[in-house]
């Protein structure tokens, strides 16, 4: 038993049935999820199984089934490929604005009075000139029908008991101490020659919000008018006015705190970030629209791809690999490392093509050549990096086939780790620079967008340099 458990073929057998159990599972958890965020694990599960199965088929092709394999290897980069689109655009649009938000500076210090936004029970000090409200009603003008009102009314004191009756009496909810700290308030005295009936009638109170508040109470209520602040009394008496619902108010404070904060947060002003210029704004509303849209098309894909019956050929052929693996017949008794260490000379040789010592050295500018180019293909310098980056995978793969315990080396993830950095930011200054191809864009949105391009080629240059910084590191396990 130990000497199959060693064997070759039966290593490699392990080794895809255990990828392919993971793919079935990534595919049970992507049917049922219930969250778009289980459903995007569950697709990066589905990827980084595909991705695993194809590569130990590429690698170990002459061990298995020739038809079998080159059959489905390209099939599941093809899964892999499609699933991956969406998280690509949602990743590249947080890496540009995020890049915009780092080149326009730093964060301006928040003042003190900012910090904190006004509580419900908190009355704003009236300052400056009053502003008529958009209706034409004059600032402090009572709304309760029939009371006409004085503008500028100052705040009436309570009245003696041998007042007059045609004093207006303030509102019990102004008074100190009242239950429920509500909006601050004026006593409006009434004004006009009115009937004896009229001034043997109830009194009138009218409660009328502060000039701060003019622009909570102007918002439309449930069930009200704008600009009301309270509701008839139950009694429904003619030309009387409620008392303030405390709910109401507490409510309308938190709405506004929540549009500033969410206001905040879109300019940049909160989290650290500083606000962006209008060249730099317009550049990132361009890039969420063009990305978001190929994020939407790239998200309809992927759902189009796993209903068709393309996936489920695919799927069907997974689930038989999970249980047995088509071996061919000079798979008895084969070695394995030969097939890998192939794998290691390819990646060698392909790094050994790049400019390695130029990208040794910093700051050498050789990501901005081509820069200006007419031509919206890729970049050309890119393409040798990322058949590096496809290479080091493969073999990174093949490694974990050999030595499936002793876990991934430093070194190689470092290198990977920088040649993903690489794909992201060549990938991200091309949506840069095809955003400025925009036609009749504004020049500060444009110079915005160049600005951005070249920041991401910089990056391109630094991940040059993490890789070359890596790659130059003894492997793991040399003295």
């Amino acid at each position: 038993m130990a000497q199959q458990h060693h064997d070759p073929a039966n290593v490699l057998a392990r080794h895809l049935r255990e990828r392919a159990t993971e793919f079935l599972r990534a595919l049970r958890l992507h049917r049922g999820a219930a969250t778009p965020e289980e459903s995007a694990e569950a697709a990066r599960a589905l990827r980084r199984a595909a991705r695993r199965i194809s590569a130990g088929l590429y690698t170990f092709q002459p061990l298995l089934d020739p038809a079998w394999s080159q059959t489905l290897g390209p099939e599941l980069a093809w899964v892999s490929g499609t699933l991956s689109q969406e998280d690509a655009c949602a990743t590249r649009l947080t890496r540009l604005l995020e890049a915009l938000h780092r080149l326009s500076g730093p964060a301006a210090p928040t003042p003190p009075a900012a910090r904190r936004p006004p509580t419900s029970d908190e009355a704003p000090a009236p300052s400056g000139s009053p502003t008529p409200p958009p209706d034409g009603t004059p600032r402090g003008a009572s709304r309760v029908a029939g009371v006409p009102a004085t503008r500028h009314a100052p705040v009436a004191p309570a009245p003696a008991a041998d007042a007059p009756s045609d004093v207006l009496r303030p509102s019990p909810a102004s008074a100190p101490g009242a239950a429920g700290a509500q909006a601050p308030v004026r006593a409006v005295r009434a004004t006009g020659t009115r009937p004896a009936a009229a001034r043997r009638a109830a009194t009138v109170t009218a409660t009328v919000p502060a000039p701060d508040d003019r622009r909570a109470a102007d918002r439309p209520r449930a069930g009200g008018e704008p600009g009301t602040t309270s509701r008839p009394r139950p009694g429904g008496e003619p030309g009387t006015a409620g008392r303030p619902l405390p709910d109401d108010d507490a409510r309308t404070a938190a709405g506004e705190a929540r549009t500033r904060a969410a206001g905040a947060q879109r300019d940049g002003a909160g989290g650290g970030r500083a606000p962006l210029t209008v060249g730099a704004a317009k550049a990132g509303a361009l890039l969420e629209r063009q990305l978001t849209l190929a994020r939407t098309r790239a998200h309809s894909s992927a759902l189009q791809a796993l209903g068709s019956a393309r996936f489920h050929a695919v799927a069907d052929q997974v689930a038989v690999l999970a249980s047995e693996v088509p071996l061919a017949a000079a798979a008895e008794g084969a070695d394995l490392r030969p097939l890998a260490d192939a794998a290691r000379e390819r990646l060698a040789d392909a790094v050994a093509a790049l400019p390695l010592l130029t990208a040794g050295s910093p700051y050498n500018a050789e990501a901005l050549v081509h820069g200006l180019s007419p031509d919206p293909a890729p970049h050309p310098q890119d393409a040798p990096w990322h058949q590096v980056r496809l290479l080091l995978r493969l073999h990174r793969y093949a490694q974990e086939v050999l030595h499936p315990d002793t876990g991934d080396d430093p070194r190689l993830r470092a290198a990977g780790e920088a040649l993903d950095r690489h794909r992201d930011a060549a990938e991200a200054a091309a949506a840069a620079a095809h955003a400025a191809r925009t036609p009749r864009i504004a020049p500060a949105t444009a110079y915005a967008l160049g600005v951005l391009h070249a920041d991401q080629r910089h990056e391109v240059e630094a991940a040059r340099y993490a890789f070359q910084r890596a790659w130059q590191k003894p492997p793991a396990g040399t003295p």
